[in-house]
């Protein structure tokens, strides 16, 4: 069984994220770039359940510009056996994501798909969902645990009442959550091995089919607004009357 990963380059977790002057976007020159976080649990869950037998490949995807190249090394260095970079130079949307990762999934036909809930970017949660749809193949969404069988899953999923173990017939898409596993550290060796892997580029133009959609235009990035500074009360009437009159009360 093939293992197709999905993974999205993003602003690395630990950088404080800003603004260009001139509003129009997020500033990336010089800033550091790495696997979505989401993404990196999914190629070591995939990695594991290859280790455990129950899988003969690990491959994995991104849409990205050409420089994605490093975040797809980087999931090779893990283990991955192959990646393909879709490239494009423009930020593409949920549904056309998705669109372009069926044409992948519809050529390499895995037995699973597994990908981040979320990239922690623009923090949509619809990747994985669409995907699923447009296959037409069951999903298990926000998984903190996988027990990945011969034609099932069993997936145990975070709800907001708590958890849900459901079992999906496979293929099936499966989207990670932060409890699942933690990745692992790559080393020295892989990352030199990893560098001889099959990487292949392909436009994304040839993934789409002809698909079109109305895009959806972002005029202005703004950072958040800094806080008010708190003050302090004398007592409970105090607090109630300044609640009253913010109109909080």
């Amino acid at each position: 069984m093939k293992i197709l990963v999905a993974i999205k380059r993003v602003v690395d977790y630990n950088v404080r994220v800003q603004v260009k002057p001139d509003g129009s976007g997020v500033a990336t020159d010089g800033v550091k770039m790495s696997i979505n976080p989401f993404d990196e649990i999914a190629i070591e869950e995939a990695l594991r359940i290859k280790e455990a037998g129950k899988a003969s490949e690990v491959i994995v995807v991104s849409i990205g510009p050409n420089t994605a190249q490093q975040q797809l090394r980087t999931a090779l260095a893990m283990g991955a056996d192959s990646a393909i970079l879709i490239e494009s130079d423009v930020e593409i949307q949920s549904l056309k994501a998705a669109t372009s990762l069926l044409n992948i999934v519809e050529k390499e036909q895995p037995g699973l798909v597994i990908m981040g809930k979320q990239a922690i970017d623009d923090d949509n949660n619809q990747t994985p969902q669409m995907l699923a749809t447009l296959w037409k193949r069951p999903q298990a969404t926000f998984v903190s645990k996988l027990e990945v069988n011969e034609t099932t899953a069993l997936a145990t999923r975070e709800v907001d009442a708590g958890l849900e173990t459901i079992e999906v017939t496979l293929p099936a898409v499966i989207s990670t959550d932060l409890r699942l596993n933690e990745p692992r550290f790559v080393k020295l060796p892989d990352i030199m091995k990893a560098k001889r892997k099959p990487l292949d580029i392909i436009s994304i133009a040839d993934t789409l089919n002809g698909f079109n959609d109305n895009e959806l235009s972002i005029q202005k990035y703004e950072s958040p607004q800094p806080r008010e500074k708190g003050i302090m009360v004398e007592s409970v009437d105090e607090l109630v009357s300044l609640l009253k009159e913010k109109g909080l009360v």
